[in-house]
């Protein structure tokens, strides 16, 4: 099997940026700076989430499934700049490459991922790759890239699941729990930038780990289903992916295993 890469991001206003568009000094605070900028969004359309464009990551966390390895492990700031962050991911996708999974990865995380690397000069020409690149396998890529929504090189779940119909799109949270895994531990996307204003970051960090695995399990619900694996590949998997958390001896990881109903 290719290596599949699961993964999530975890965004913050992007104050600097903020500034610069509207020409704001220092006499604003980063919360005063982001407030104006909920309620002009608030006041443009009803709700204060910012263009995908505004939104800084401040965290990628994934999840690797390689051989017989399986590792989790997350990007994040302070330790690295936005923009290595966005390289690193991309560089592993240069690496391997391997198949991407995410929860709504094309209506978000991707985008979002797009103007940022942008913004910083990332450069990631297997990611980007259409099938008239200069790798020896290029050709494939047309057929299956990570670009095309109907392709699987990217398996946006929620999207496929869907029908790529948005109104019956699926919060991960609900859907992880109706199937008896975690679900959301503490956090949720709405109190991450509070969260990061008082420097909780390592609870952000640990939130988006916890995230990208209930993915990746939902993501082996869904191979089950599709016949990809069968019932008793399925339990096997559970019962290794159970095993490799728990030697990770983390506080986050030994709660979400709490929840982990059997």
């Amino acid at each position: 099997m290719k290596p599949v890469l699961v993964f999530d991001i975890e965004t913050i206003p992007d104050v600097p940026g903020l500034r610069r568009l509207h020409g704001l000094d220092a006499t604003l605070s980063d919360a005063e700076v982001a407030e104006m900028a909920f309620q002009q969004r608030r006041a443009q359309n009803g709700s204060d989430f910012l263009p995908h464009y505004l939104q800084r990551v401040a965290v990628i966390s994934c999840v690797l499934r390689a051989g017989k390895d399986l590792r989790v492990w997350s990007l994040a700031e302070p330790e690295q700049s936005e923009g290595e962050i966005i390289q690193r991911f991309f560089d592993g996708i240069e690496t391997f490459p391997p198949q991407i999974v995410s929860w709504n990865g094309g209506g978000f995380d991707l985008p979002v991922l797009h103007y940022r690397g942008l913004i910083h000069g990332v450069v990631a020409p297997r990611y980007w790759d259409l099938g008239d690149g200069d790798y020896g396998d290029s050709r494939d890529f047309k057929w299956n890239n990570y670009i095309s929504r109907y392709h699987t090189r990217h398996l946006d779940l929620m999207d496929l699941l869907a029908m790529y119909q948005p109104r019956a799109n699926a919060p991960l949270d609900d859907l992880a729990k109706l199937i008896g895994f975690p679900g959301k531990l503490g956090m949720d996307g709405g109190k991450v930038w509070d969260a990061w204003q008082v420097g909780e970051i390592a609870g952000i960090r640990d939130y988006c780990e916890t995230d990208v695995m209930n993915t990746y399990l939902v993501y082996l619900r869904f191979r089950l289903m599709r016949g990809e694996l069968s019932r008793t590949e399925y339990d096997a998997e559970m019962s290794f992916v159970r095993a490799e958390l728990a030697k990770l001896n983390k506080p986050h990881w030994d709660e979400f295993a709490a929840a982990w109903s059997e």
